[in-house]
């Protein structure tokens, strides 16, 4: 049978899919594949189905060899894929778009509401079981319900988190590298966005994007909320930020150097982090890795990919 590379086990549905066409081989402990084990088991592989953590580079591809067709990517970034070398060997590299739209939209959404209204924080107080008492002026945040949600990057994600915006009338900026009827300048936008939200792909161009200088230009009662990208955000920036009052806060679900946070921003009470969970849900994990199997089957069957990746 064909040989193909599965760099993480994935769900039981979706590893019966592929061991019923392909010769899968994996890792042998269900953890993040280490770089020597990807060299040493890349050989030979028709197809990868690779994570997003792990670096599928020149000499990955190299270590495959001629055979290798197909990167079939278990996310719907592929910054972890070198585009240009793939290209120059004549492999497809697809990903999986669509599939987590609207869990990721929701995750926005959930950073949005516990930043503003202070639920973790809330939350931790209560673990605690810090003295409090009710009063007019206790633990109050920002309403939401009629604010003004800027969104910087206008693709499948940030086109879900404005339909949700209806239900809490909200008025929404748009800021797109694309042409879009009404968007606006992306100062504009920092100037009149209660709410920031990010949802662009990670570029040489969009890396730091994020720092001293546009927290700068945003309101000091705005919120950041950050379900894209991590090296969008310069993150001691952002920390620096928060602790000076520059923004009133923000909600994180990806970092510059995952799976750790800027440590400074550990110790502040008006930052929601959560550890990467934008497409964490049964379904939606379900739906990635049989679609990210699907693309790899019909390469390596000599079908078109279900969802290749068009170099930019």
């Amino acid at each position: 049978m064909t040989r193909a590379l599965v760099t993480r086990r994935l769900a039981g549905d979706v590893m019966d899919y592929l061991a019923e066409r392909v010769e899968v081989v994996a890792p042998p402990e269900d953890r993040p594949i280490l770089r020597r084990e990807l060299l040493a088991l890349a050989p030979g592989a028709r197809g990868i189905l690779a994570m997003l953590t792990d670096t599928i580079d020149e000499e990955v591809l190299a270590a495959a060899g001629p055979d290798l067709a197909v990167v079939a990517n278990h996310a719907v970034g592929y910054d972890n894929v070198d585009l240009a070398a793939c290209e120059r060997r004549g492999v497809i590299v697809t990903n999986t778009p669509d599939v987590l739209t609207d869990a990721t939209a929701d995750m926005a959404w959930g950073l949005l509401l516990a930043a503003a209204r202070r639920i973790a924080e809330g939350d931790r107080l209560m673990r605690r079981a810090a003295p409090w008492e009710w009063a007019p002026d206790f633990m109050l945040g920002r309403e939401v319900t009629g604010a003004t949600l800027g969104i910087v990057g206008f693709g499948r994600i940030g086109r879900a988190v404005a339909r949700r915006a209806e239900g809490f009338a909200m008025r929404v900026l748009v800021h797109t590298r694309t042409p879009v009827p009404g968007a606006v300048d992306l100062g504009h936008l920092l100037r009149e966005a209660d709410v920031v939200s990010i949802h662009l792909p990670l570029t040489e161009e969009t890396r730091g994007m994020f720092g001293a200088e546009v927290f700068g230009a945003m309101k000091r009662t705005a919120i950041l909320i950050n379900t894209s990208r991590g090296p969008i955000v310069d993150e001691g920036a952002l920390a620096e930020a928060l602790a000076s009052g520059e923004i009133a806060a923000a909600g994180l679900d990806v970092y510059e150097r995952e799976p750790e946070a800027y440590p400074a921003l550990l110790a502040l009470e008006n930052v929601v982090l959560a550890p990467h969970l934008g497409s964490a849900t049964v379904q939606t994990r379900i739906a990635m890795g049989m679609l990210a199997a699907r693309n790899l089957v019909a390469v390596v069957s000599g079908e078109p990919p279900v969802t290749p990746v068009v170099s930019r």
